[in-house]
């Protein structure tokens, strides 16, 4: 990797930890703000959740090929103005409709900047290194919410308006940040005079052709079975966190919303401690394997949720094994980052990287937004019991997906490391080994593109 691309690496993941420290201002107290704060009632702050899911959903299958065509960095810019204009506007609403607008502009705006930084880091990256530039990605974002939910934590009072209004400005401002420094960061123009036959054997003319991008990924076997996978997978993990798991610790093992947050804290812990020793010891392994793993952990991580509603008369075994289920879903999250993530890549078309980080980024939104429905709803009935189970067989499906995907691979593909230098997979047929310059990988920038141009002002 040049040192022009490692310099752009750094200030790409150095403005996204920057806007995640923002969010992290807002995130935790989002529901209580619009709730209580702003008396427009619990319907209303679950409405403002569903319209940044909905905004999401309806603007990712469009953008992947936005990006692909006009680069990444001005549908990142884009993006940036779209969230911070929205992060504002809802610290400032006072009623319904409002609120309601700014959340689907802000849940667009990120939804759109996602794919569009993802496909930055493909850019910026080469198949060696791309696992760690995903991975310390991940920590750098998990250490912003962090530290912007503890401060935020500090700032906030829920009899003044003004103090959530403030953190709102501040989640404003750090996303404006964020799109300062990409505006520094060097890329190649995208849309050269690409021709013929590209990396997944698909024609650019088709490549081209309305609905030709969404044809070949669903015709792609192995992308087709990577996007369920990671559908099973937001829908177990992060899809439970803020709606079924949480009810199930407070409702059914008993711990106080303290604790709670005690929980919370463990999961963060373990993805900061863990994530480089996780890398060091997945490098030279199966990605497959990897993510297999992921599915039995999170097995144990439900197993042990199940098993602290059954000891209510041991509440400091019971509270032990919640926060161990925490625990252990960041540990999977660790084991995460450095494979799905730099795979996406991996598997995309050289004209279609975008497209495909969009459709990734659409299922996990899916899983997302399914995953809080389901688990409130079984949670409101009572169906505690079945609710565990349906995640236990989640997580072993998770290992069954993986393992499935993995036949679909070609070994560059499941093990980056065994290749000497990078190679361009056909879909359907063999490596084929790119000419001198074999250091980009093949999710790098068109071919044809012209030379570096400067981005900034």
């Amino acid at each position: 990797m040049t040192l022009e691309k490692g310099a752009n690496l750094r200030r790409i993941q150095l403005g996204n930890a920057l806007s995640a420290f923002g969010s992290g201002f807002t995130v935790p107290y989002l529901f209580l703000y619009v709730a209580q704060v702003r008396a427009l009632g619990s319907g209303t702050a679950g409405a403002v959740l569903a319209a940044f899911a909905a905004a999401a959903l309806l603007v990712l299958p469009l953008v992947g090929r936005v990006i692909d065509q006009r680069g990444p960095l001005p549908v990142a810019l884009a993006g940036v103005g779209a969230t911070s204009v929205g992060a504002l506007g809802v610290g400032v609403s006072d009623t319904a409709p409002s609120v309601l607008a700014a959340a689907a502009l802000m849940g667009g705006g990120i939804a759109v900047i996602q794919p569009a930084l993802a496909t930055m880091i493909v850019w910026s990256s080469t198949t060696a290194t791309r696992s760690r530039a995903f991975a310390t990605q991940f920590l750098l974002l998990n250490l912003g919410l962090g530290l912007g939910g503890l401060l935020g934590g500090q700032i906030v009072d829920e009899h003044q308006p003004s103090s959530f209004t403030l953190l709102f400005s501040i989640e404003a401002v750090m996303y404006l940040v964020l799109g300062g420094v990409l505006r520094t960061v060097r890329l190649p123009k995208p849309g050269g005079a690409t021709s013929g036959v590209s990396t997944s054997g698909m024609s650019t003319t088709e490549a081209d052709r309305p609905g030709g991008g969404w044809r070949q990924m669903l015709s792609h076997r192995a992308m087709l079975l990577l996007c369920v996978m990671g559908f099973v997978l937001f829908f177990t993990c992060y899809g439970q966190f803020e709606s079924g798991l949480a009810a199930y610790a407070v409702e059914v093992t008993g711990i106080s919303t303290s604790t709670l947050g005690v929980a919370l804290f463990a999961n963060t812990s373990v993805i900061v401690v863990a994530q480089f020793v996780v890398l060091r010891l997945a490098e030279g392994r199966r990605r497959s394997r990897i993510v297999a793993l992921v599915g039995l952990v999170w097995t144990v991580a439900w197993l042990a949720a199940g098993v602290s509603g059954l000891v209510p008369s041991g509440q400091a075994v019971a509270t032990a094994l919640l926060i161990s289920t925490y625990a252990l879903f960041g540990l999977g999250e660790a084991m995460l980052s450095p494979t799905v993530a730099p795979l996406v890549a991996d598997l995309a078309p050289q004209r279609m990287v975008g497209q495909y980080n969009s459709a990734f980024a659409l299922v996990k939104q899916l899983g997302v937004a399914v995953g809080p429905a389901v688990g409130g709803l079984m949670a409101a009935r009572g169906l505690h019991a079945a609710y565990i189970v349906m995640l236990v067989l989640c997580s072993l499906g998770i290992s069954v997906l993986a393992l499935w995907m993995g036949r679909h691979l070609t070994a560059e593909q499941d093990n980056p490391s065994v290749s000497g230098g990078s190679r361009i997979v056909r879909k359907g047929g063999p490596s084929v080994q790119r000419g001198a310059d074999t250091t980009e990988g093949h999710a790098t920038p068109p071919a044809g593109a012209p030379a570096v141009v400067h981005t900034a002002s």
